[in-house]
C-alpha cells in the first residue's frame, strides 16, 4: 500500500486498512489546521488505487473487515467514482464489513439523499465530520467556509441516507472573549445534528497556521485550561441528543471525560463542576503532555 505525504485517520480507525483515494483536503481553509498545508487537493488516479488493493497479499485481503478512505474528504469524489472504489473493495476484500471516511458539509450538500443511500448500500457506513463550532461568527473567523445551517443540513442528508456520523468540535477556537457563546452554540448545533458519536478536542497551535499567528500577535487570546473546561461544560449543558457516545479523551484535552448521552449527562456535568470548583485538586493533563 503506497501513501503520499502525511496520512491521518481518526483514532477509532486504528485497525482499519487505510486506502488513499484523494490527496489533501478539498476545503483546506481552516485557520487552525496545518495537516495539509503542503499537500494540495488532488484526486488519486483510480488505477493506482486498484493496484494497491489488488496488490495486497491474499492473507491480508481475506482478513480486512474495515477500510478508511483517506485523505481529508473522500466524499469530495463524484458518486460514480465512489461506487467504483467501493465495488473494488468488496470484490477484493471478502470479509469487508464497513467503509468510513472524513466528510465536510459542502460535499454532502453536493449529493442527494438518494445518491448517499447508494453509497450506504455499498457499506460506506460512517462519516467523520468536523463541525468545529456551532457559532457562525466563530466559523467565519476561522475561515471554515461553511455556515452552521449548511453543516446541519449536510449531516441531516447523511443521516437520512442511513449513515452514522462522528462529529467533532474544538474548544478554544473562539478565543477567551466568545468562549461561552461558542460553547453554547456548539452544544445546540450538535443537538440539531444528533450524531451517533461526538468528540471534543482542545485547540493545539500548529506551526505555520493562521491561528498560530493570530495568537502570537494577540489578535486571539485563548482561554486557560479552566476556561477550556468551562467552555466544555457549556457544550455539554446544551446537548440534547437521542443516543450518543460522547468523548473528550483526545490527547489534546486537559481532562479526559466522556459517557453515553443522555443518560450520563448529569454525571459529566457534575464532574466538570467539581473540577471548576476546586481546580487545585484536579489532575489536569500538563501542557507538555498535550498532543495532536
Amino acid at each position: 500500500m503506497r501513501y503520499h505525504g502525511a496520512v491521518i485517520r481518526p483514532p477509532s480507525e486504528a485497525d482499519s486498512l487505510i486506502v488513499q483515494v484523494t490527496y489533501g483536503c478539498s476545503n483546506n481553509t481552516c485557520d487552525f489546521c496545518g495537516t495539509y498545508l503542503d499537500k494540495p487537493f488532488r484526486v488519486r488516479p483510480f488505477a493506482e488505487v486498484v493496484e494497491d488493493v489488488t496488490g495486497l497479499p491474499e492473507t491480508v485481503r481475506r482478513r480486512v473487515r474495515r477500510v478508511f478512505l483517506a485523505d481529508g474528504d473522500a466524499v469530495a469524489l463524484s458518486t460514480g467514482k465512489l461506487h467504483a472504489i467501493l465495488d473494488l473493495l468488496h470484490r477484493e476484500l471478502p470479509a469487508l464489513e464497513r467503509v468510513s471516511s472524513y466528510a465536510n458539509a459542502r460535499n454532502l450538500l453536493g449529493k442527494t439523499v438518494d445518491e448517499l443511500k447508494t453509497l450506504r448500500e455499498r457499506d460506506l457506513r460512517l462519516l467523520y465530520l468536523g463541525l468545529e463550532s456551532g457559532d457562525d461568527q466563530t466559523l467565519a473567523d476561522i475561515h471554515k467556509g461553511m455556515t452552521v445551517a449548511e453543516q446541519v443540513e449536510g449531516c441531516r442528508r447523511a443521516s437520512e441516507a442511513g449513515m452514522q456520523l462522528s462529529v467533532t468540535a474544538i474548544l478554544g477556537l473562539a478565543g477567551r472573549e466568545r468562549s461561552l457563546v461558542h460553547g453554547a452554540a456548539t452544544g445546540d448545533a450538535l443537538s440539531a445534528i444528533d450524531p451517533e458519536y461526538i468528540g471534543v478536542l482542545t485547540l493545539m497551535l500548529t506551526p505555520g497556521t493562521r491561528m498560530e499567528r493570530r495568537v502570537a500577535t494577540g489578535e486571539v487570546v485563548l482561554p486557560d485550561s479552566l476556561g477550556m473546561l468551562a467552555e466544555l461544560r457549556e457544550i455539554v449543558a446544551h446537548l440534547d441528543v437521542t443516543d450518543c457516545l460522547f468523548r473528550c479523551n483526545h490527547a489534546s484535552n486537559y481532562l479526559p471525560i466522556g459517557g453515553r448521552l443522555p443518560q450520563d449527562k448529569a454525571a459529566i456535568l457534575a464532574s466538570l463542576d467539581e473540577v471548576l470548583a476546586a481546580p487545585q485538586s484536579a489532575r489536569l493533563r500538563p501542557e507538555s503532555w498535550r498532543l495532536l
